[in-house]
């Protein structure tokens, strides 16, 4: 099987594993509303297939992810919501939360090669992963905050996946964080340093053959299950914080800021 769908998704599959290969290389493969709601036909039909056991997720062209595309949101940066209207981009900024919540839910093992930077909404496919392999030239970091933004949908994942107190280091401040810095940290960002991601990703796989697949398809649905509690509802409260948030001058200012190249009033 091998095909594109909509918004530069690239699906290549050998046997029981299939390559979904972000592929849009002048946006560094930017997360447009397209690629979004592409990946998330992918995880509906990965779904229900059950001679798929293995899902691996990366980046072409030196890049894994930039982050998220404002496009859809540019108009309304900075600008405030009529009064007793019910905002527009709550169900846009929720989408996105539904992937990831999609990605975390599939019942093959999801493996996350990254190459290059993964950035804010790329850090969170990053974290929605089961197991993650990184080039030397990864880099990770969410730097919404510095621009006056709010990492809404993937502070659910990253908290998940790293805890606490990693998750505060990475949200709150917009460091960014080497694959060598990542492993040597013990963040639990990534697993494994893989110089050639094809070779690693074929060792890796070879490996967790030896668990069953109707095992580990249960076993990550008790995984979802655990989280439920949590998440309930999670992703529309983070989109409501995210456009609260966007619409402000802050966000504004933070976003222009980026633009000129220059530091946003807050940090100068």
């Amino acid at each position: 099987m091998d095909s594109t769908l909509p918004g530069k998704l690239q699906i290549t599959r050998a046997g029981e594993v299939e390559s979904w290969t972000l592929h849009d290389p002048a946006t560094r493969n930017a997360l447009t509303d397209e690629l979004v709601g592409a990946l998330r036909q992918a995880c509906q039909r990965a779904a229900t297939d059950n001679t798929l056991r293995f899902v691996v997720l990366q980046g072409g062209g030196g890049a894994f992810c930039a982050g998220g595309s404002l496009g859809g949101f540019a108009a309304s940066i900075g600008q405030a919501l009529p009064a007793g209207q019910t905002d527009p981009l709550i169900a846009m900024n929720a989408g996105f939360g539904s992937l990831l919540e999609a990605l975390c839910a599939l019942p093959q093992m999801l493996l996350v090669a990254v190459d290059g930077p993964a950035m804010g909404g790329g850090l969170g496919l990053v974290c929605c992963a089961d197991f993650v392999l990184a080039t030397p030239t990864a880099v990770f970091a969410a730097p919404e905050v510095t621009l006056g933004v709010v990492p809404a949908q993937i502070a659910i994942v990253v908290h998940r996946r790293l805890g606490d107190r990693a998750a505060r280091r990475l949200l709150l401040s917009g460091e960014k964080l080497s694959a060598d810095q990542a492993l040597a940290l013990a963040l639990g960002l990534a697993d494994e340093l893989a110089p050639d991601l094809q070779t690693a990703l074929t060792q890796r796989i070879s490996m967790l053959r030896r668990a069953a697949p109707g095992a580990v398809a249960h076993t990550k649905a008790l995984f979802c299950m655990l989280n439920t509690p949590v998440a309930h509802d999670l992703p529309v409260q983070a989109a409501i914080k995210f456009v609260a948030n966007l619409r402000s001058p802050e966000a504004a200012e933070g976003l222009a800021a980026f633009a000129d190249k220059r530091k946003p009033g807050w940090a100068a």
